[in-house]
């Protein structure tokens, strides 16, 4: 029988409402202006998003001007990943370059076409190919070059080293996209000191509302002509539509609280996942744990307990009171085997087997523990049965 005590570790699909982003926007629910509109309501409502729209800047060394508010990651992906990307006065890029482990709202959300786009190789612990990438950009000559690569793996935690990435792109005189939705609020970004063209976020990614996100321009002479929503001329004319103004001060109040407390609430994470892995180990000693030799996100653990199936453990799991994810989860809740794992060569039946913890701001000691109990059992009934079986 299911647990009434339940830990909740599957941030990197969507961290739990902050109180306190909930009573802002429920106060912003009640103002009545449309924010393009010019008389008392509206430039109040107009207010609100603007400070909103310095909070997220903040956040990620960005001017508030070149801030562009989206319903989510998934648009914002989209937007960006055009043909007609370009500095002003210059030409858009003509060839896409993909990390292999991106997010599907990257991998399938770009509007370039199929022959122009082509994806950079991992390693096996799902870092770029950076010998592989420099030489591609150099056989790419005159020909601009748009490369789309996550700042941090929704799946494993692995981190990308943006800076090197950035200097290879500007030597060809390409353009550089960071997905950064899983790493906002989780470690510092500061878009100048990475030489990041643009990035795009995601509010309920860092304890804001679900259907906000952002694009997020280096500068003024950065532009994307193609536009998805049209109408308008909310957001410098990127994106048509009246305002959500609540969930923008959301995602303003969410990130205000994610920048003010990054260092202390990276190493206290940190922290608690280790003692997470610690436990893993304990348990079953032949665990596989994905990209632990390299840097990855402090919040997040992607492992397999051998011979057991994810969907088999997450309902185990579950049943236990730890809500955890396969990190492969599709839209219908089903499970499917990562691409992510597929790209880093991992064998199959391990990658079938594979699981991800993620943690973050309500995660406590108490949480670790009751994983660990409830990992023991699952390693007890699936894992060591299995070993008995063979």
């Amino acid at each position: 029988m299911a647990t009434s005590r339940r830990s909740y570790l599957d941030y990197n699909a969507t961290a739990p409402m902050r109180p306190e982003v909930a009573g802002e926007m429920a106060r912003v629910f009640m103002l009545s202006g449309n924010a393009s509109s010019v008389h008392a309501e509206g430039r109040a409502a107009r207010a609100e998003m603007e400070t909103a729209r310095e909070r997220v800047a903040a956040l990620v060394g960005a001017l508030p001007k070149n801030v562009i508010f989206t319903s989510g990651g998934t648009e914002a992906n989209n937007l960006v990943l055009s043909p007609s990307l370009r500095r002003a006065g210059k030409l858009g890029a003509r060839l896409l370059l993909i990390g292999a482990t991106e997010h599907p709202s990257v991998l399938g959300g770009h509007r370039f076409a199929a022959e122009t786009v082509e994806r950079i190789p991992v390693d096996v612990n799902g870092v770029l190919d950076l010998p592989w990438l420099k030489a591609r950009l150099e056989d790419a000559g005159d020909s601009l070059v748009l490369v789309s690569v996550q700042a941090a793996n929704n799946e494993t935690g692995v981190l990308q080293p943006l800076a090197a990435i950035a200097a290879l792109v500007r030597e060809q005189g390409g353009y550089l996209h960071a997905d950064a939705v899983q790493a906002a609020g989780k470690i510092t970004l500061d878009m100048a000191a990475l030489g990041v063209d643009v990035l795009t976020l995601s509010a309920h990614k860092l304890g804001g509302p679900k259907g906000i996100g952002a694009v997020v321009l280096a500068s003024d002479r950065i532009e994307i002509t193609d536009r998805l929503i049209r109408g308008g001329g909310q957001e410098r004319g990127y994106r048509a539509g009246t305002e959500n103004v609540a969930a923008i001060v959301g995602f303003g109040v969410a990130a205000e609280i994610a920048r003010a407390n990054l260092s202390e609430e990276a190493a206290r994470i940190r922290a608690l996942r280790d003692e997470v892995e610690a436990e893993i180990r304990r348990l079953v000693p032949e665990v596989t744990i994905f990209a632990a030799s390299v840097d990855r996100l402090p919040n997040t653990v992607s492992f397999a307990i051998p011979g057991t199936r994810a969907e088999t453990a997450l309902i185990a799991f579950d049943m236990g009171g730890v809500a955890l994810s396969s990190g492969s989860a599709c839209s219908s809740g089903k499970v499917k085997r990562s691409h992510v794992l597929d790209a880093m060569g991992v064998e199959p039946a391990v990658a079938e087997g594979a699981l991800r913890v993620s943690l973050g701001w309500m995660t406590t000691k108490e949480d670790v523990a009751r994983f660990a109990e409830t990992c023991e059992r699952v390693a007890s009934t699936l894992y060591k049965r299995k070993a008995n079986v063979a």
